[in-house]
């Protein structure tokens, strides 16, 4: 019997009613309290400004600098979370925006430890190997920078110019082209899917076609390559052209 077994795959009764009716609520009270609490710590430097300098920017260069985050960042507000519950499970989807480096840490960490783990993406199993592998890596990743902070820039610095570009330019892109690959494996049509909507809108944006839209319309890509990919995978479910990988 695989580490997945029956029991393990659909979760036992008794597991399965503690993890819905004990641990998520839980999670969710001191998810909630810890999130908000951020987002008022956040804030802190401009209260300090107020209070101690009592320095008040101009509303309209308080107003302008959140039209232009919103319109750059605005789309990753509702993209992010859905596209990365699956994976992160509801306590990582907590702890993976409360720390941040969720592209290219926390999601290659969640999926690679379930991957290892050998269970599926968006079970109760899954989440809790998620948690774990984000903790661990908040945890290793924290300490790493600590001391790369002080050990490693000069040590990056003193690589040569077409590393340091390298490094710069494809290590995200190759982080998600391995997790591509990886659930690419168990899923192939719904990756020949996601691949061709992104290409195409890609194709799209480059040729100028997207230029009516405002903006830099690269929302409009992620938008139709993330929806689009959902809802085409949605029908093939439905229609019985998809199936869940067996286990190895």
């Amino acid at each position: 019997m695989s580490g997945t077994d029956s029991s393990a795959a659909g979760g036992s009764g008794t597991g399965s009613d503690v993890y819905q009716d004990s641990f998520i609520p839980y999670i969710n009270t001191w998810g909630r309290r810890t999130n908000l609490l951020a987002v008022l710590l956040s804030l802190g430097p401009a209260v300090v400004l107020l209070t101690v300098f009592d320095i008040v920017p101009p509303s309209q260069a308080i107003i302008g600098a959140f039209v232009s985050v919103a319109a750059t960042f605005g789309i990753f507000w509702v993209v992010e979370p859905i596209s990365y519950y699956p994976v992160l499970g509801i306590p990582g989807t907590y702890m993976a925006f409360l720390s941040g480096n969720i592209s290219n840490l926390r999601l290659p960490c969640a999926a690679a430890a379930q991957e290892s783990a050998d269970v599926q993406t968006g079970t109760p199993q899954g989440s809790i190997i998620s948690t774990i592998a984000i903790a661990a890596s908040i945890g290793v990743n924290t300490t790493l920078l600590g001391v790369g902070a002080f050990a490693l820039v000069s040590a990056f610095q003193a690589l040569p110019g077409l590393w340091q570009n390298a490094l710069e330019s494809y290590l995200v892109p190759a982080v998600f082209g391995a997790i591509f690959a990886q659930f690419g494996r168990d899923y192939p049509k719904v990756a020949g899917v996601g691949f061709v909507l992104a290409l195409a809108m890609t194709l799209l944006l480059e040729a100028g076609v997207l230029n009516f839209l405002p903006g830099y319309p690269l929302y409009v890509v992620i938008i139709v390559s993330v929806f689009g990919t959902i809802l085409i995978a949605r029908w093939m479910w439905e229609q019985g052209m998809i199936e869940a990988p067996e286990d190895d």
